[in-house]
């Protein structure tokens, strides 16, 4: 085996290597963002929750003349 191949597979090798490195952290990103989403859908599910009994018709009418 030539030095020049033996360099080259070397290389390869090591961005292979860097290859996993970003693959593993853009997983590990995508199930934080997933996590994050669900917190999110969960806390807009406790406040739609909270405001189901409030009585008809109030929010309906906005003064802004103040």
């Amino acid at each position: 085996m030539d030095p020049t191949s033996l360099a080259a597979a070397m290389a390869g090798a090591q961005m292979s290597n860097v290859q996993m490195a970003i693959a593993a952290k853009m997983l590990r990103m995508n199930a934080d963002a997933a996590s994050a989403i669900v917190q999110v859908l969960d806390a807009a599910q406790q406040n739609l929750a909270s405001l189901a009994n409030v009585a008809a018709g109030v929010g309906q009418n906005l003064n802004i003349t103040a």
